[in-house]
């Protein structure tokens, strides 16, 4: 009998860091660093990461197979490079603070990343490879996926030189057909509008995709912003290929994302203040527009993929693909009968990636999709049982209910979310990806009326305007929403059925954001956007049982087959890891519930949490 093939996966030093895990081909684990260090999009190396993912394969690191980093550093030094020199004398203060940081650190990443694994073992012999930062996206979208071979379409900001790809993979083999390189980039367009209207690049930007609701879809100013960026900003071209006006642009060797007096001169505004009160309508039609503007360039590529390729099944990786709505108008475009995209789409998931293009490019393994697909729901990450819920609550002196039935569990948190109260649900393995997806959630009732203000405010500490998800039964989504496919990964938008919608007044898109954002546009209020819109995650029995088994009795006793999930977190503060996260973030919330596995908790009962100074000053704002 062989000795089973293991291979690490790791993405650092950008952001979001994560591990990963293969046995064999097969996904054993992955998870982000930040769960474990509370650090939101933690760029450094992956030390806790890699520690949970060889526990879990119960692998010691000198028995790894391989060892794969998620892009080529040499190549992104020389794109640093090759950028600095062209344009010269611009970003001289950016130039001397990271190249010296390269030449000393960087360039020697096999070393670095050597030298942090010896925690784990000896500096040993096991092979390291790097991928490209593309490639890597592209193998976590075909491997995982369910297809045969199926077109891929990675988008992101930028890896070494490729911003944008198109591919094809067939069984194990991917190619690379067509690319767009730096500094043109879908991913730094998008993010430089984020940071125009007051949000955090690389956090900010599903910010951004929620307030383009509130943008006037008739407006005269939408349609102006919309026609200024493809005049000026951007020359999109039929197959999907596109340039940037770099005039408008400092981020290719500057610190800041967008040269402040020309877009103040194209559209009129200047940036927003982040963190001010209200967001202006103009700001609200700016991001419509540029909305717009990327699901027209994603159509166009995706259609390009299409002819390239000539199949009819895509996989899409990289931080656009986790624009929700763009990959609900491609699904619904009908280009492609099948469409599967990496849960964690972003840089974390090159961690992933990076393990399967070794496994399946550079060792040769056969592939043999599976059904649904490879990624076991996304819950790749630690699982806590009993005894380590019973001892966060024994620290606390924390009183519980112990529930030994799962049905009369359920039954109990279902009728609490039917009376109005806000539960937080701890269950299982962390999620891998930004989504929380049932197992470190904060459930609600979709149909109160009151829930979508009073998670925003109350409960996240974020901003009002922005929308909850909800997570319906895979058997009655096509009952609640305007989708005839499963969408277990929360990255799909799609409208609320006709048959609940309530109609809008007249002059519904002139009326404030606050009027049109507590208008009850549907009998599911929490989870219906300004748009009729909703971001839709489907719950599997096969995949989670006991979320399944939670909404399907809050089904039966109270005939609704959907509950809001948004994820067990504050704003700021990354999704809670280990009970004792939870418990911590439950006290410091407004939420009514926790349920720790088969413990329930009332806040109510608790004792006061002990603490010193304000906790909010932890978690930096996203």
């Amino acid at each position: 009998m062989s000795k089973p093939a293991y291979i690490l996966g790791i993405s650092a030093y950008y952001h979001d860091s994560a591990a990963a895990l293969l046995q064999d081909g097969i996904i054993v684990a992955a998870a982000h660093e930040e769960r474990f260090t509370r650090k939101k999009h933690d760029a450094s190396f992956p030390a806790n990461a890699v520690r949970y993912v060889l526990e879990e394969g119960a692998v010691k690191a000198h028995e790894l197979s391989a060892i794969a980093f998620y892009d080529k550093p040499f190549l992104k030094f020389e794109r640093l490079l090759e950028s600095y020199h062209a344009f010269a004398p611009a970003g001289l203060t950016s130039f001397l603070a990271s190249i010296p940081v390269w030449i000393k650190e960087k360039l020697f990443m096999r070393s670095m990343l050597r030298d942090a694994l010896k925690e784990f073992a000896p500096a040993g012999e096991t092979p390291m490879y790097f991928p490209e930062h593309h490639l890597s996206h592209a193998a976590s979208a075909f491997y995982p996926s369910p297809f045969e071979e199926a077109a891929i379409l990675t988008i992101d900001g930028v890896g070494e030189w490729v911003t944008t790809s198109i591919g094809q993979g067939r069984g194990k083999s991917i190619e690379v057909l067509r690319e767009i390189h730096f500094p043109h980039s879908l991913g730094l367009l998008y993010s430089a509008f984020t940071a125009y209207c007051g949000f955090k690049v690389n956090s900010g930007e599903y910010k951004l995709m929620g307030l383009a609701p509130y943008g006037n879809p008739d407006g005269e100013r939408t349609r102006l912003f919309e026609r200024k960026i493809r005049e000026e900003v951007v020359d999109i071209r039929e197959d999907g290929s596109y340039l940037l006006n770099m005039r408008y642009f400092s981020y290719a060797v500057g610190l800041r994302m967008y040269h402040e007096e020309r877009w103040k001169t194209l559209f009129g505004i200047g940036p927003r203040k982040a963190e001010s009160e209200d967001v202006a309508q103009e700001y609200m039609d700016m991001a419509l527009a540029i909305q717009r503007v990327t699901e027209d360039i994603v159509l166009r590529l995706a259609r390009t993929a299409r002819e390239l390729t000539g199949l009819d099944t895509i996989c899409l990786a990289g931080g656009v693909a986790l624009n929700c709505v763009a990959n609900g108008k491609l699904l619904r475009s009908g280009l492609f009968k099948g469409v599967w995209i990496q849960p964690a789409s972003g840089d974390a998931g090159g961690a992933l990636g990076a393990a399967l293009a070794v496994w399946h490019i550079l060792l040769g393994a056969e592939r043999k999709p599976e059904a649904d697909d490879a990624m076991r729901g996304a819950y790749l990450g630690p699982a806590f049982g009993a005894d380590d819920s019973a001892r966060v609550c024994k620290r606390f002196r924390a009183p519980y209910r112990l529930f030994a039935d799962e049905s009369e569990l359920c039954g109990t948190v279902a009728d609490l979310l039917a009376e109005g109260n806000v539960v937080g649900w701890f269950q299982g393995r962390m999620e891998y990806g930004p989504r929380a997806l049932g197992n470190r959630s904060i459930l609600g009732d979709p149909r109160n009326l009151e829930m979508q203000k009073h998670l925003n405010l109350k409960i996240k500490y974020r901003e009002g305007f922005r929308p909850f998800a909800p997570s319906v039964l895979e058997e009655d989504v096509s009952a609640c929403f305007d989708l005839a496919e499963s969408s277990p990964y929360m990255l799909l938008v799609a409208p609320v059925a006709e048959k609940l919608r309530k109609p809008l007044p007249a002059n519904y898109n002139e009326l404030p954001l606050w009027e049109r954002l507590y208008y009850q546009r549907s009998d599911l209020p929490s989870i219906t956007h300004i748009d009729y819109s909703a971001r839709v995650q489907t719950i599997s029995s096969a995949t989670n049982p006991r979320y399944h088994a939670l909404a399907t009795t809050f089904k039966e006793r109270h005939g609704c087959p959907v509950l809001v999930n948004t994820s067990f977190n504050v704003r700021g503060e990354p999704i809670v890891c280990t009970p004792q996260d939870a418990y911590i973030c439950f006290m410091r919330t407004e939420m009514d519930y926790l349920v720790l596995g088969d413990l329930l908790l009332a806040k109510k009962e608790q004792p006061p949490l002990p603490e010193e100074g304000d906790w909010r000053t932890e978690y930096s704002l996203d």
